[in-house]
């Protein structure tokens, strides 16, 4: 790891954080619903992006964070539009039973009820 991967993680990161604030904004500005659709719409808008350029790139699991363009494109843009979102947790009014809690540590967070 150099210097350099450090600065396009980072300019990423923020420019991604930037992108999943806007789009969660202006979501929720005309979304009312108790879905949290907004969590919905970054988490698909991310994944598909990330599997695609993935397979573009030709990242593998050894060489994820070989080059400065996946460092740059993946771990940073993506990187800093997707993790929040997939792990915040929506305000709801339903009652959440044990069983809920047990898939989390598994799949990641959750922001919709199992």
């Amino acid at each position: 790891m150099t210097a350099l991967d450090v600065l396009w993680v980072g300019l990423g990161g923020g420019l991604g954080s930037l992108l999943r604030w806007w789009v969660g904004r202006t979501v929720g500005e005309r979304w009312r619903g108790d879905f949290p659709l907004g969590t919905l719409l970054i988490n698909i808008s991310g994944a598909f992006p990330m599997g695609y350029l993935s397979v573009l790139f030709a990242v593998d699991w050894h060489t994820r964070h070989g080059t400065a363009l996946t460092a740059l494109c993946l771990t940073g843009i993506i990187g800093g539009y997707t993790p929040s979102a997939a792990c915040r947790w929506t305000p709801s009014s339903w009652p959440e039973p044990a069983a809920t809690f047990v898939p989390r540590p598994i799949s990641g967070c959750r922001s919709w009820p199992v």
